[in-house]
């Protein structure tokens, strides 16, 4: 492994994060990696999206937090409605028992995202001690379930952490085909009703690229972030008919539907 050009701080459980400028860049060991410490409360995690960093780490690890340069973002009129996910969200639109609901399974959802597998590997990121500290900050009004309902039934969904008019993605699920994608797809539609021009992907992936995200410097997604957690934040609340512009749109700027 490589040796970092300096020292990875580790922070007491009040002490302040340093600046995001100071995490590990592309030649060291684990690009992003910022600081080790620090606790897992309520305040530590507004704090912590407020700025543009998020915890991560495996079992048996201390808490490490990261804030990547550059960062995926998806700008939610950059969405891409493929032909095969419209059909699926048509279908799913149309059916009287298929439905989107928010914040009404969170500790289901988390538990979910928890034991997907991605990539071969578990989702073990998702520890004990993170789904605590998210089920708390879903207590606290910062942290939703978005869930996607057939027949009275929870085939998929994800959570998510919202500050102001800021998104930020963190994990999805899904136990019938598309059902994740559909999640997705009314969380965009949300944030489009509601003027949320971002949600925070995290990491690169290509199935995420493949959805419109887009990589973008660490210095200009934290300015957003700043404005956008200034922001009030909207009432996590879904209604059908915010799927009628992310449809109408998709019509018009995909040449494949």
């Amino acid at each position: 492994m490589r040796k970092s050009p300096h020292p990875l701080p580790w922070l007491a459980a009040d002490e302040p994060f340093p600046s995001v400028e100071t995490a590990w860049a592309g030649n060291d060991p684990a690009p992003g990696l910022l600081a080790a410490g620090r606790r897992l409360d309520v305040q530590t995690l507004r704090q912590a999206y407020g700025l543009g960093i998020f915890p991560w780490f495996g079992a048996g690890q201390p808490i490490l937090w990261w804030s990547p340069n550059p960062r995926m973002v998806l700008r939610t009129q950059a969405f891409r409605l493929h032909r095969s996910l419209r059909k699926s969200l048509l279908r799913f639109v149309s059916a009287p028992r298929h439905e989107i609901r928010f914040d009404t399974a969170f500790l289901e959802v988390i538990h979910a995202c928890a034991s997907t597998s991605r990539d071969g590997q578990p989702g073990t990121w998702i520890v004990p001690d993170m789904v605590r500290a998210y089920t708390a900050l879903h207590r606290a009004g910062s942290a939703h379930s978005v869930e996607t309902w057939i027949d009275d039934k929870l085939v998929g969904g994800l959570y998510c952490v919202n500050l102001g008019s800021m998104v930020f993605g963190e994990s999805m699920f899904a136990h019938q085909t598309d059902a994740s994608k559909i999640a997705l797809a009314a969380l965009v539609a949300f944030c489009r009703a509601k003027g949320v021009a971002m949600i925070d992907c995290q990491q690169n992936t290509r199935h995420l690229a493949s959805l419109g995200a887009v990589e973008i410097p660490r210095t200009e997604f934290v300015a957003h972030v700043s404005n956008a957690a200034a922001a009030a934040s909207p009432q996590w609340q879904f209604e059908r008919l915010y799927w009628n512009q992310l449809l109408m749109a998709s019509t018009h700027n995909d040449p494949t539907t």
